[in-house]
């Protein structure tokens, strides 16, 4: 043994460079195993090769006189060790032949007998992992050059082929004059936690893969609204790379100024679990282009050593909205110009028709003739056509085409709807609230309509009120009524009317709020952005 701690000594300034250079990359696996190989010598007798084991385990030598620091390893602590889940072992280091000790869960955990086992020294070496070796190597070479404590998980190769992941943790102890002493260590049997750390790894890989590729956005928040993460759609829509991002407050990077105070608010019912979800704003990229997302929200819980995650997924509805908007521009550019077909077109001419139908009537009647009946009843006919003709193009037209046509079309429509339903319906608007744009107008007069008729429909009211306001940049429309009111969730009381209603307001930048109103009944509320000059 002298012999092994000299040659330690000697190598041990050499030695320890040659570890630092390892373990950045540069190991000298040939230098470490020498060093263990010169260690495997303690444990074996000189003349057999055979291992000597405590107290018999495999043959014991007698002791030179009694060292009264010699760890106590007798029955009492034996019985306590044997018990243990794991693999204990333990050897001098400082003696000419070496006593060792191992546990007999070895043999349940690698299919090797006690005796087995030591009676090699080398084995335990043999039987690591390749893919481990090299490293374990270096680990337990530095522990027997610097002291330092060994800890390290690695892969043991069991006599049935399985692999078994250990934990394992050794010291070696030296005397009070710095001589090695011996060791003494515990290995514990890892597998299930590393199949586990497998199953888990292979999760994360998979939603992350799903989070790379997927073409929607992904963004991920903690309780305060920061950004933890930021897939590679949200990066390719903003021109912000992740390492930009991250730790940041959501409304501080994206969010356009008018819609930060909005996000704020619903930020704060999304953390707390509540309504709303489904959510819309407009995000300013790098290059200061604004996209509008639609957006999905969920609450993760957290517990009571985690917090709560918001996961939040989006898309760009930007192109769609664009065309959706085209498309009801078109559409509406079309009604106006079929309804002023009827009006001045198909109108007229019916006009002009019933206007010689008279005349003829009258020709007819001086010379009391019978032909005039029947001529009376063609002008009657032609009215009555020129009459449903107005109808129709009012009705692709409703709002005509100046400042004060909402207002005009919203007093028309009240006093219509108190002589067909025989309802009071009142229409105020105590400052003239004047819509330069016919789209928007037009929107703003088929909620008023759509709300009306529900409230008729499925209220059952008696009085209806439309009111029409405007202060600085946002105007109000607001239809309530005395029915029975609408049911406690308003996305699901009624069908598409509510959606349209809400696709309209959407459509003009506005917000639709429908809830029951105080008494009883139901108050539709739209606001929607009012232009300078409007």
């Amino acid at each position: 043994m002298s012999s092994l701690v000299q040659t330690v000594r000697k190598r041990r300034s050499s030695t320890k460079s040659q570890i630092a250079d390892a373990r950045q990359g540069l190991p000298d696996i040939a230098e470490a195993e020498a060093v263990l190989l010169d260690l495997a010598k303690v444990f074996s007798d000189p003349a057999t090769g055979r291992a000597y084991v405590l107290n018999g385990l495999a043959e014991k030598r007698k002791e030179p006189a009694a060292d009264v620091h010699a760890p106590n390893l007798e029955a009492k602590y034996r019985a306590l060790l044997e018990q243990i889940p794991a693999v204990v072992f333990m050897a001098y280091l400082d003696r000419g032949i070496s006593e060792a000790y191992v546990s007999p869960q070895i043999e349940a955990a690698l299919g090797y007998s006690r005796e087995e086992w030591l009676e090699d020294p080398v084995r335990w070496y043999q039987h690591i992992h390749p893919d481990d070796k090299q490293r374990w190597s270096l680990e337990a070479a530095e522990m027997f050059l610097s002291g330092k404590p060994l800890r390290s998980a690695y892969r043991v190769i069991a006599r049935d082929g399985r692999v078994i992941w250990f934990h394992c943790d050794a010291k070696m102890m030296r005397r009070e004059d710095g001589r090695p002493w011996f060791i003494h260590g515990v290995a514990f049997d890892i597998s299930d936690l590393k199949r586990v750390e497998e199953e888990l790894q292979e999760e994360r890989n998979f939603v992350s893969a799903i989070l790379d590729t997927v073409g929607a956005l992904v963004v991920v928040l903690d309780s305060d609204g920061r950004i933890l993460r930021f897939n590679p759609a949200c990066e390719l829509t903003t021109g912000y790379s992740m390492a930009e991002v991250q730790g940041k407050c959501l409304w501080d990077l994206f969010l356009v100024a008018e819609e930060a105070d909005r996000f704020r608010a619903v930020f704060e019912l999304l953390r707390t679990d509540l309504l709303p979800r489904d959510y819309q704003s407009c995000w300013v990229t790098r290059h200061g282009d604004q996209r509008l997302i639609a957006w999905t929200s969920t609450l993760l819980p957290g517990n009571r050593d985690t917090s709560n995650y918001i996961i939040t997924t989006g898309i760009d509805i930007t192109e769609r909205k664009h065309l959706e908007k085209a498309i009801l521009d078109i559409s509406a550019r079309e009604q106006r110009r079929i309804g002023q077909d009827l009006h001045d077109g198909l109108g007229q001419h019916l006009t002009g028709i019933a206007f010689m139908a008279k005349v003829h009537e009258a020709k007819l009647a001086e010379q009391k003739k019978s032909e005039a009946e029947e001529a009376a009843k063609i002008v009657k006919l032609v009215n009555e056509a020129i009459h449903k003709t107005r109808e129709l193009a009012r009705g692709l037209l409703p709002v005509v085409s100046d400042s004060q046509g909402l207002m005009s079309a919203l007093q028309l429509w009240a006093a219509e709807v108190e002589d067909l339903f025989g309802v009071s319906c009142c229409f105020q608007c105590e400052k003239p609230v004047l819509i330069h744009d016919d789209t928007m107008a037009t929107h703003l007069y088929h909620i008023a309509q759509e709300a009306v008729n529900n409230a008729i429909k499925h209220g059952n009211a008696e009085k209806i009120l439309i009111q029409l306001t405007a202060e600085q940049s946002r105007g109000t429309l607001v239809i309530r009524d005395d029915g029975k009111g609408i049911a406690k969730d308003p996305a699901g009381a009624h069908g598409i009317g509510l959606h349209i209603m809400n696709y309209r307001a959407g459509m003009i930048g506005g917000v639709l709020e429908v809830r029951r109103d105080t008494p009883r009944g139901t108050m539709v509320t739209c606001l929607f952005p009012v232009k300078d000059g409007e």
